[in-house]
């Protein structure tokens, strides 16, 4: 409430408002109000400033140049207004869309199954979801938050830790039985061995005996882009992969695959963090998103 009685406010929306309307007539009917009504707020405005802000007559009605400014004015004084209110509000009820993106077998297997619940807690967000293995522009806007794997560049982006996932080497047992088991790495050597296809910085298969870590340099016949197709082969009995834990628990539990050489397995590490724009430019719907996804992963435990 304004401390000299007046409601400036008020009066600076229904100025608004008669701009828009173009007539007193027009803006009474949109404020639901009388004309006279609507034409003593104009008038005291004017006394108030002591100046002209509107030039009407029985058929015509006009803006001065000082009622161009105040309209101007009002307007930006009511958008700040309103914005200010909606971030207070958004605090509390988060609302809008919020844009994630995210590595196209994760996000599948893991990050997808938990968002129906994610929505139903926060019914005034909009999840719209990128799966792509392509690295998403969060500082150019086209997203607000995504997943990414392995170590973070430095940047201006803020980073929250949603878990890690380990590696193993697997094979269905109908490639075992025809092409036998290997019991140390280098008998890898005689076997068709799955791989990425991307540039790596060390490129091999990672491995420990005893103390010693070593990089074994493997081969196959088919290559492949994403972890869910190389599953997808193995289980179809073509060969030998090492994958993320995440995409295969339910082919492990069912027994279509299997674990090889966990004796010799280094127990690598990979971190999965969410990356967004912090700070204070960071809206609540992309802060409840992000610390959900953290506790969800966290109950749920790393692969």
């Amino acid at each position: 409430m304004e401390r000299d009685g007046i409601d400036r406010t008020g009066e600076m929306a229904a100025f608004v408002t008669v701009v828009r309307e173009g007539s007193l007539s027009a803006a009474a009917r949109a404020l639901g109000l009388t004309p006279s009504a609507v034409s003593r707020i104009v008038a005291r405005i004017e006394t108030r400033l002591g100046v002209q802000l509107v030039v009407r007559t029985t058929r015509s009605f006009r803006l001065t140049a000082e009622g161009e400014a105040y309209a101007r004015s009002a307007r930006r004084i009511l958008d700040d207004i309103s914005e200010t209110e909606s971030a207070i509000a958004d605090q509390a009820s988060p609302r809008g869309r919020v844009r994630i993106s995210m590595a196209s077998a994760h996000g599948r297997l893991v990050i997808v199954p938990l968002l129906a619940e994610f929505v139903a807690l926060y019914p005034g967000i909009n999840v719209d979801m990128e799966l792509s293995d392509e690295l998403a522009d969060i500082m150019g806007g086209r997203v607000d938050v995504a997943i990414r794997f392995g170590p973070l560049a430095d940047s201006p982006l803020t980073a929250k830790r949603l878990g890690d996932t380990g590696r193993s080497v697997i094979a269905s047992p109908a490639y075992l039985a025809r092409a036998g088991t290997p019991h140390h790495p280098h008998d890898l050597h005689d076997h068709n061995c799955l791989d990425f296809n991307f540039r790596r910085a060390e490129p091999g298969w990672p491995f420990r005996e005893g103390d010693k870590d070593y990089l074994l340099t493997v081969s196959g016949n088919m290559t492949a882009n994403n972890g869910e197709t190389l599953v997808q082969l193995a289980m179809a009995g073509h060969g030998i992969t090492r994958v993320g834990n995440f995409h295969i628990g339910p082919e492990l539990a069912s027994g279509q695959l299997v674990t090889l050489l966990d004796d010799y397995n280094p127990q690598d590490r990979e971190a999965i963090h969410a990356v967004f724009v912090g700070g204070a430019a960071m809206p609540a719907r992309v802060r409840v998103l992000v610390d959900f996804l953290a506790e969800r992963l966290d109950r749920k435990g790393s692969g």
